[in-house]
């Protein structure tokens, strides 16, 4: 896909960490700082459209990010997300995956973690 921003970063090498079938890559919008994002070369919208092969790369450099983001950053914890499709906030049609680094106090209540997304569910 010419137009697409992640096929464009996967030509262009402009990443982090590589594996046969996937990349991963600083975020250029980090939620906090050593937000990378883990994105399969081919261009495919989401999840369920992976291989099991591709599903492997991804959690392969999943595994690699997490440690150059421990060594560099040194969070306190993480989420990984993905947001699959529009209504999910899927801004870039191109399955990415994210891992983001949490630092004690970043937020004032870290309580539901990935429910924040809707921020009345947030809190049980």
């Amino acid at each position: 896909m010419n137009d697409c921003f992640f096929c464009k970063s996967i030509s262009n090498k402009d990443y982090l960490l590589e594996n046969d079938l996937a990349i991963a890559r600083y975020d250029n919008f980090p939620v906090n700082k050593g937000h990378l994002e883990i994105i399969p070369k081919r261009h495919i919208k989401d999840w369920w459209s992976t291989t099991t092969e591709e599903k492997i790369a991804i959690f392969n450099l999943l595994d690699e990010a997490k440690k150059i983001v421990d060594e560099n950053f040194h969070p306190d914890a993480y989420n990984i997300g993905m947001n699959l499709g529009v209504a999910a906030g899927q801004s870039i049609m191109h399955l990415h995956i994210h891992l983001i680094p949490r630092y004690e106090n970043d937020v004032d209540n870290p309580r539901g973690g990935v429910r924040g997304i809707i921020p009345e569910k947030r809190n049980y």
